[in-house]
């Protein structure tokens, strides 16, 4: 049974069979001599070497009918149950591997495995933290803002007719943000759990392109900003998705594009076709981003100028929201970007075939 024990294992049982074949000759010797028996040297040695094999066969089997019998059944235990594979001890006979030594690699794995996990919930429990305070941070701004005008109008702003309407306007306006706040964790929850059904179906996404660019021109034109294709597209370009979840990514985008461009610049979005997939771009020449920033760009309430971001309106979901739709729809986004060159969104859809 080569591999079966351990080296220190194998010394105490030489050293046990050893000791109870001497004893076992010594017997023998002694009553040879009470009972006038000749034994010569050959005679011993044969003894010997038989008693000893015995010895070691035995010895084995008792260790593994007391001991490794237990061990192997924890190891089947912990392999089936704690670690969640198949087992390789099976029930029948001594397996060529040590069983204490298998029961010490898996005693490692799992303390590897809990201090993983261990760490996961610390992140889990530090990512959590961190997003109530950055949902409590949101909601305050306007709920302060709510409280300061009512409280000035209370105070006799009611009927001044300087700022009366213009405090009511301005109140109106911060509700308007916490109902977006709201909206946008719904449906960020909603996408996290699975709950939101995505009605995949049969979409233009060249023509879904032209009419958000038609919604937004009013914004970009504030900027002089155009919203252009990389090149014509005169025929439709059809993919496999939720049109309404689609159109959400693409406004946030563009919209985003509009925010941070540059006075006189430009938004362009582009399709590319690789296999089965329409690959989108929505490209602009604004201020870009920091290389720094780009891998926590779409957590959610992940600012790069918190001021600024603030002043433009956002809620900070956007770009999580975002992810979570794209990649409902079996995708994924990647950003690349430079300071003061711009930035490119890209993702991709299942083309649509009939």
């Amino acid at each position: 049974m080569p591999g079966f024990f351990m080296k220190n294992k194998l010394k105490n049982f030489i050293l046990l069979s050893f000791l109870i074949t001497s004893l076992i000759l010594i017997w023998i010797w002694f009553s040879s001599t009470f009972l006038h028996i000749e034994l010569n040297a050959e005679h011993y040695l044969l003894i010997g070497f038989s008693v000893f094999s015995f010895s070691w066969i035995f010895i084995q089997l008792l260790f593994y009918q007391i001991f490794s019998k237990e061990i192997i059944e924890i190891n089947k235990l912990v392999e089936n149950k704690l670690l969640g594979k198949q087992g390789k001890w099976s029930n029948g006979g001594i397996k060529e591997a040590d069983p204490v030594e298998t029961l010490k690699n898996h005693v490692n794995e799992i303390l590897e495995i809990r201090e993983k996990e261990s760490k996961y919930y610390e992140n889990l429990d530090s990512y959590r933290k961190e997003y109530l305070g950055n949902v409590s941070h949101e909601l305050k701004t306007p709920i302060f803002n709510i409280q300061g005008y009512i409280e000035t109008l209370i105070n006799g702003g009611l009927n001044d007719e300087r700022i009366n309407l213009d405090y009511l306007k301005r109140a109106e306006k911060s509700v308007e943000r916490m109902i977006n706040i709201i909206d946008d964790l719904e449906t960020i929850n909603q996408l996290d759990t699975g709950e939101l059904n995505m009605d995949f179906e049969k979409v233009d996404i060249a023509r879904l392109t032209k009419d958000i660019y038609s919604q937004l021109e009013l914004m970009s034109s504030k900027k002089n900003i155009q919203l252009k294709f990389d090149k014509k597209y005169d025929k439709p370009i059809y993919v496999y998705a939720d049109e309404y979840r689609i159109r959400q990514v693409l406004v946030n985008l563009i919209t985003n594009s509009i925010k941070y461009g540059k006075v006189n610049g430009e938004t362009v979005v582009s399709f590319s076709f690789y296999d089965d997939k329409v690959f989108i771009s929505v490209k602009d020449n604004g201020v870009g981003i920091e290389e720094v920033h780009l891998p926590r760009l779409f957590e959610r309430f992940y600012r790069v100028d918190k001021g600024r971001s603030r002043e433009q309106g956002g809620t900070g979901l956007g770009l999580a929201i975002v992810k979570h739709i794209v990649e409902a729809h079996n995708s994924s986004i990647s950003v690349k970007s430079k300071v003061g060159e711009g930035s490119e969104f890209t993702f991709y859809l299942k083309r649509f075939e009939k």
